[in-house]
């Protein structure tokens, strides 16, 4: 999987906002913020094909958890990254 490319991260009034360029009738009711361990996978990610398990690691790297919490919090990262329509 892939973080859509036409998705950018911009810092507004203090939040991390995901922006995605090149839209037409872009739905503006739909504001995507990012937390800053979310902010953090985007980074490490983005531009790259990874895993869950990539996530994973990213989240042992700079966190302290441990790898059965961190592959959870992974799998629930990807899951509303699809959601939102974030991942390709």
């Amino acid at each position: 999987m892939r973080i859509n490319q036409n998705c950018k991260v911009r810092e507004i009034a203090g939040e991390n906002v995901v922006i995605m360029q090149g839209r037409n009738g872009a739905d503006l009711t739909q504001i995507i913020t990012l937390n800053e361990s979310a902010l953090i996978l985007w980074q490490a990610l983005s531009g790259s094909d990874f895993e869950v398990e990539d996530a994973q690691r990213v989240l042992t790297e700079n966190f302290e958890v441990d790898d059965a919490t961190a592959l959870r919090d992974a799998q629930q990262w990807v899951e509303r990254m699809r959601e939102c329509k974030l991942i390709e």
